[in-house]
């Protein structure tokens, strides 16, 4: 077994071409760096592709790395203008659009565009090694995470999300930020101001959600499943705020309000006798679940999206329902179970 080697002695052996030198100096830095990209990307696995671009440009160019930089800040600088080459080359793909398996009512509010945002693992989180942020950073990690965070992080333009991502997320000062986009710092002093902005408008008052796994988390996710399982939509409506939000990435519908929740229970997922089966997880650290639905024909039960819930004091502040079922299998989940 080869002996940790300081991070000086490791850039050397990395510059004289050692792989695996290259690998003791990068790999403290992965779950970190797959968090970052998920963060502006809004997919997770976009992001492990990201990541893989990341470290295959670093090892490439690991001879021009010049030191005036900590080798985190290095890898986050290819990071996020990977990720930024990511964005402007999807912008140019049109996607293809989710087509719901029922007529859905006609919501609330409709996006201009759909929402690509993906649920993220609690267990990827678990592994990032320093949750501490820098000094000068707005957001704790949970927070930064968050499904609301993100979904109003997504509605930001590409340069103003990083710009964002970095300060107020990582804590990177602004003349690391400028360096890392080749830009100024007035320039990141005025994109920060102007996502900040956006980003107020967009975010929800910040509730006071019950701590993770908590006694009152787990009383609230043990209720919804038993009467979301049971196919009672009074019941599901009783544990709702009154202005709870339901979604469906990546449909750009919202249904905003008890009875326009109510009346999308009622008529699509919890119509006509339909029945599900949940089994918890945590996503974007918040409770989550494998949604199944009862074949009546068969004892299979098929997959059917994940659902997560943002929660508000004793209350359901959100329902977003992830409807690709690829998704599963990021939380160690099956595509289908028997009953």
């Amino acid at each position: 077994m080869r002996e940790v080697q300081p991070a000086g002695d490791l850039l050397a052996l990395a510059r004289g071409g050692d792989g695996e030198a290259f690998r003791g100096l990068v790999e403290p830095y992965r779950h970190e760096l797959h968090v970052h990209c998920y963060r502006i990307l809004g997919s997770a696995q976009d992001a492990e592709d990201l990541v893989q671009e990341t470290l295959l440009a670093a090892w490439r160019g690991i001879g021009g790395y010049e030191e005036r930089a900590s080798v985190r800040t290095w890898l986050y600088r290819i990071a996020t203008n990977r990720c930024l080459n990511a964005l402007r080359a999807s912008s140019r793909r049109p996607h293809t659009g989710y087509e719901p398996e029922v007529p859905l009512p006609e919501p609330s509010h409709r996006r201009p565009e759909p929402s690509w945002l993906e649920p993220y693992p609690d267990t990827r989180l678990d592994e990032i090694v320093d949750h501490t942020p820098g000094p000068e950073a707005r957001y704790e990690l949970r927070e930064s995470v968050s499904l609301a965070f993100l979904t109003a992080l997504q509605q930001l333009p590409p340069k103003q999300r990083a710009v964002l991502v970095l300060r107020d997320v990582m804590g990177f000062r602004a003349a690391e930020v400028a360096t890392m986009l080749d830009t100024t710092e007035n320039a990141v002093t005025s994109a920060l101001t102007r996502a900040r902005t956006a980003l107020a408008n967009e975010l929800p008052d910040r509730e006071n959600a019950p701590r993770p796994n908590s006694p009152l988390e787990r009383r609230i996710v043990a209720d919804f499943i038993r009467v979301f399982e049971a196919g009672d939509v009074d019941a599901v409506v009783a544990m709702l705020t009154d202005d709870a939000l339901l979604t469906m990435p990546p449909l750009p519908l919202e249904y905003q309000g008890i009875e326009a929740v109510r009346h999308f229970l009622a008529t699509v997922a919890l119509s006509d006798g339909r029945r599900h089966v949940l089994i918890p997880t945590r996503a974007n650290g918040q409770p989550a679940f494998g949604c199944y639905m009862r074949d009546p024909r068969t004892s299979i039960l098929h997959a059917h999206g994940v659902v997560v819930l943002t929660l508000a004091g004793e209350r359901i502040a959100a329902l977003t329902r992830f409807l690709d079922n690829s998704l599963l299998t990021m939380f160690g989940l099956p595509r289908s179970l028997r009953a």
